[in-house]
């Protein structure tokens, strides 16, 4: 028999909060088994509850096989929105061909009102970045590669 869930009204609502800021149609977070999915719809009243599923997480990195698996990919921690500089109109923390040190701040993410910044994994050079400043991210989504 299914376990029985409730909702998380602290997290529905931070999601919520988060579609507001961004003007996003839905958000979905995922800790282990469980995944909590908001959507708005125009106009519509939109009913918010935790699924509990057996399904694999969304593969959204398998989409570039050729990036999954390369050992300098820095992917998303967490669900949120990808930022290349500290503020509107700073330069970026890194650009395509780049040397970056271990440790070094690449991006940032943003998530539920605060931001993340994404250390480099390891030394190089930054030959590809995979995202647009300013664009929802997935966990687990590859956001940039070092050579």
């Amino acid at each position: 028999m299914p376990e029985k869930l409730s909702p998380n009204k602290e997290l529905i609502q931070e999601l919520s909060d988060l579609l507001e800021e961004t003007g996003l149609t839905e958000i979905e977070w995922a800790e282990g088994q469980t995944r909590v999915r908001v959507a708005r719809v125009p106009g519509a009243v939109t009913a918010f509850a935790p699924v509990a599923t057996m399904a694999p997480p969304l593969a959204t990195a398998a989409a570039e096989p050729s990036h999954a698996s390369h050992p300098g990919a820095v992917t998303s921690p967490v669900v949120g929105t990808a930022y290349v500089a500290p503020e509107p109109g700073a330069e970026p923390f890194v650009k395509v061909g780049d040397s970056v040190n271990e440790g070094q701040t690449l991006l940032i993410v943003e998530a539920m009102k605060t931001m993340n910044p994404i250390p480099a994994p390891r030394g190089g050079t930054v030959s590809q970045i995979l995202f647009s400043d300013g664009a929802p991210v997935e966990y687990g989504e590859i956001l940039l590669i070092i050579e």
